[in-house]
């Protein structure tokens, strides 16, 4: 039997919860056709801002608006409270991770998590071994991704250490509100998000290697025909920095300047949005031409820093994941306030026999998969596709986990029959710098827009709401 889902609104059927009284009210008293103009003319906001995303692979339709849901998701200021505590317990211990991979692997020698998950891992780079970096920061802005399935129990669902995005649709989601809803705005009092900007800015100055004066950072995107194209732009502008390209930076003297119209201009921080095998053709891959030849001798020399470091996609591999438990209890001596989703590792013989047997009722995902591609939601596939899946288990159980199909929260979605129940999860990003770690109330709330559907991805469908965390 499907277990019922719990709906941020009105918990298990006992009535509205205290945090979306407000929300509630207001839901009730409005004009039947006021939320439809409202969609409208959010859509219209969107279009003309230029908010897209691309999706690889397909020929019609390449650039996509993503789906706003104009009813918030609420979540109360004592919830929230809990729930960064532990987003910053859980990097502090990805950041003491990546150190330690990349240094003397002690968890490893600690017999915590087996070798071969790092060294096999396709995200590893050996380039990093004993690289020093400014505060240790690996994982400057992390993006973790959270499940609810009660009033109190939270799950992480993945870690996002490499390149997290959707930040911007956070903020943007948010100005679309207060233009169309000031009236519930002045009912409560909202956290702002639009710190993040400044935040995010703090962070990456924090861990400039040249001190004393102000740090050049610049946002280094692979072009305007990378998918996030829109967001490496975006947050560029509020961030007041340069949007560049590799061709606008070059390496001299184990330094990194930036070509200017008043002639070359060091560069100390450089926010990257470009994944690690394009960054330098002289290291990785020779045929990229996205990269900056000679960045890593600079980043080696401690001419320059990365955010995030190269090499911290190891740490979201979703192998590693299942270990997080014992990682935060490894470097900080301290019990997870926040969970992990129950995982199988298919990699372990017992793991793939039960996994096999019960595929029916399992999600069972690639180690490095994102996006929502490859993977099998047991419940929602056929007979026909459960046997494909369960082959490509048997040639390479190392490269599937499998968790149980939770009963992910709801929230109410404004679809085209009305305002309906819809599964939900939540992005908060986690800014850490060398100074201190910074959280801005909120996150991205990623919604699945069609009935019954677990997959919020935004390739698969999915929409994305406003997050309100109340103040007191």
């Amino acid at each position: 039997m499907k277990p019922r889902a719990f709906d941020e609104m009105g918990g298990f059927g006992e009535g509205c919860r205290p945090c979306y009284a407000a929300l509630k009210r207001w839901l009730d008293d409005a004009p039947s056709d006021l939320l439809d103009q409202r969609r409208k003319e959010a859509e219209l906001l969107f279009r003309r801002i230029g908010i897209t995303f691309a999706v690889y692979g397909e020929q019609a339709a390449q650039e996509r608006l993503i789906p706003f849901d104009i009813i918030p998701r609420v979540i109360a200021g004592e919830e929230w409270r809990k729930l960064s505590l532990g987003l910053e317990q859980r990097v502090k211990a990805l950041n003491a991770f990546l150190k330690d991979v990349y240094g003397n692997r002690e968890i490893v020698r600690a017999g915590v998590v087996p070798e071969e998950l790092i060294l096999c891992n396709p995200y590893f780079r050996p380039e990093m071994a004993q690289l020093r970096l400014v505060g240790d920061i690996y994982v400057a802005i992390a993006g973790i991704d959270v499940v609810r399935v009660d009033a109190d129990t939270f799950y992480v669902l993945e870690d996002n250490a490499r390149t997290p995005s959707g930040v911007s649709y956070m903020l943007e989601n948010r100005e679309a509100m207060i233009r169309l809803f000031p009236e519930l705005f002045a009912r409560q009092s909202i956290a702002p998000v639009d710190g993040y900007p400044d935040e995010l800015l703090a962070t990456l100055h924090s861990i400039t290697p040249r001190r004393g004066e102000e740090p050049c950072v610049v946002l280094l995107t692979p072009g305007p025909y990378n998918s996030a194209y829109y967001e490496h732009s975006f947050l560029a502008d509020k961030l007041g920095v340069e949007l560049v390209e590799g061709r606008d930076l070059f390496v001299r003297d184990e330094m990194v300047f930036m070509r200017t119209t008043q002639g070359p201009k060091r560069v100390d921080v450089i926010y990257s949005r470009i994944d690690d095998d394009f960054l330098d053709p002289l290291v990785f891959r020779p045929d990229s031409v996205l990269g900056v030849p000679g960045l890593m001798l600079a980043y080696r020399a401690g001419n320059v820093s990365l955010a995030n470091a190269v090499g911290t996609g190891v740490a979201d591999d979703k192998a590693i994941y299942s270990y997080m438990p014992e990682i935060v209890r490894f470097y900080l001596g301290e019990e997870p306030i926040l969970q992990n989703v129950p995982t199988w590792r298919c990699r372990e013989p017992e793991a793939l026999a039960y996994v096999l047997d019960h595929l029916g009722d399992l999600v069972v995902k690639e180690v490095n998969g994102s996006g929502g591609y490859g993977m099998l939601v047991g419940p929602a596939a056929d007979a026909a596709t459960r046997r494909l899946f369960a082959e490509k288990l048997k040639r390479r159980p190392d490269n599937f986990i499998a968790q149980p199909t939770l009963a992910l929260s709801t929230c109410p979605t404004f679809v085209g029959s009305g305002i309906a129940p819809r599964h939900v999860d939540l992005r908060p990003f986690v800014l850490t710098g060398a100074d201190k770690v910074r959280i801005v109330p909120g996150g991205l709330t990623r919604v699945a827009l069609v009935e019954g559907s677990l997959v919020v991805n935004s390739s698969q469908g999915g929409g994305t709401k406003d997050t309100w965390i109340l103040g007191e």
